[in-house]
């Protein structure tokens, strides 16, 4: 078997050996996602996924972090889990400088860790189980130039120091690159702050700034740029957000909006903590190694959990399909 088929078939393994019941999990394992905004509508969705999951398996789960875009209570918090001695950690790095040593320390102590969302490539972790954040930024950066028809000025609201936002910045620079007249003007660091969105768009407005289009690497800034520049009356820029904020499916809905990239961080959360189950009762040997550079490692280093491109062409179908997926209340 190739090196490829085999990586291919050994995430269906761990899974299937991660779906145990009860008798096969002790009453002090416990599992830990953290994250930084966890009240926004995307880490919530995270949050179904883990708790379906723990829920299948019989085990506990908790998503713990701070409300806001905070990397240094995020490494605190981290901290604070890996003193209760978890069974296995999810994490999604906010500043990949603050977080590594965390996760190398998890590592060291025989408890594995697994990113999702935004990874710490430079860490020790197992694997990372998300977007291919590139190809996000080909796919927003595609859609920003043909709406643009190849010309005009472009902001970009984003947080410059995520290694996930990194990716997509690189995906829309190397789309850009093939058109010379689209230029972007500003970068505005939103610091996870959607008024601080807000309030740099009612600047810009104010000023009458020639902006043809907003880009948004995130999933907050979009819908706060939307309600900026209706204020002013102001129609007719391009618009490309991401995620799935229901504000953002309005957006789209009323042709305020571009277009937006799906994510699924459902799913990250959810084979996350079947993984992390898995490596925990069946550990492939030291969590040290290095199974990145091992010819036979039977962990995948990255597992991709795809992206959709949404627009006024399949946003109703996208709504629909959430919400008839969504659990009863």
């Amino acid at each position: 078997m190739s090196r490829s088929l085999f990586l291919l078939a050994a995430v269906p393994a761990l899974l299937l050996t991660g779906c145990g019941s009860p008798s096969q999990h002790a009453v002090d394992e416990k599992y830990f996602l953290v994250s930084a905004n966890i009240k926004v509508p995307y880490w919530q969705e995270a949050f179904a996924g883990l708790s379906r999951a723990a829920t299948e398996m019989h085990v506990k789960a908790e998503q713990v972090g701070p409300d806001t875009y905070d990397p240094k209570a995020q490494h605190e918090q981290f901290q604070e889990v890996l003193k209760q001695k978890p069974s296995g950690i999810l994490v999604s790095d906010s500043d990949p400088n603050l977080l590594r040593e965390d996760i190398d320390a998890a590592i060291a102590s025989g408890v594995p860790v697994i990113t999702i969302d935004s990874d710490a490539s430079a860490s020790k972790r197992l694997m990372f189980i998300g977007t291919d954040n590139y190809k996000v930024g080909t796919m927003a950066g595609k859609v920003a130039a043909e709406r643009l028809h190849g010309k005009g000025t472009v902001v970009v609201y984003t947080m410059p120091d995520q290694p996930n936002l990194k990716e997509r910045m690189r995906g829309y620079a190397d789309v850009f690159a093939a058109y010379p007249q689209i230029k972007v003007v500003e970068t505005v660091d939103i610091k996870g702050d959607r008024r601080i969105a807000y309030d740099r768009t009612e600047e810009m407005a104010a000023k009458g700034a020639k902006v043809d289009a907003f880009v948004c690497l995130e999933a907050i800034a979009c819908p706060e740029i939307v309600e900026a520049l209706s204020r002013r009356n102001i129609t007719g820029k391009v618009i490309v957000a991401m995620d799935t904020d229901p504000r953002t499916l309005e957006g789209i809905q009323k042709g305020t909006i571009a277009a937006t990239i799906g994510q699924k961080p459902f799913t990250m959360a959810y084979v996350g903590l079947k993984m992390l189950d898995d490596l925990h009762h069946h550990p492939p040997g030291p969590l040290t190694n290095n199974w990145a550079q091992d010819p036979v490692s039977p962990l995948p280093s990255f597992v991709d959990t795809g992206a959709t491109l949404i627009d006024k062409s399949n946003v109703g179908a996208f709504i629909q399909a959430r919400s008839a997926a969504a659990p009863p209340h």
